[in-house]
């Protein structure tokens, strides 16, 4: 369980990375290049820690889901990027497939 629990934060920070990568305007401003590198080094922290007990295409196809996804709502509820019917179905078949992952290796 405490794997799966610092999969879970390591998806987490991956969404924070991706978002300040953002920010950073291709690492041309200083705070938000700071906060990416910090949150990277963490999050590829947890996940390693996170794959000594998890198998790895199930550890790390559910860490790049994570941080898919919630990149994905942090562009739509954040960035204002378009909520299309196509980006949203896409969403729905990465979501199903972690939850088959999940499955997969319970």
């Amino acid at each position: 369980m405490v794997a799966w629990i610092t999969l879970l934060l390591a998806g987490l920070f991956e969404i924070v990375w991706a978002y300040s990568m953002k920010l950073s305007e291709g690492f041309s401003k200083l705070t938000p290049s700071v906060i990416t590198i910090f949150f990277m080094i963490l999050s590829f922290g947890l996940l390693a820690y996170a794959m000594k007990s998890l198998p790895l295409g199930t550890a790390y196809t559910i860490w790049t889901g994570i941080g898919a996804i919630g990149s994905f709502l942090v562009g739509i509820f954040v960035l204002g990027e378009p909520a299309t019917a196509m980006r949203m179905v896409a969403a729905v078949l990465i979501i199903s497939g972690l939850i088959l992952m999940k499955l997969s290796s319970s």
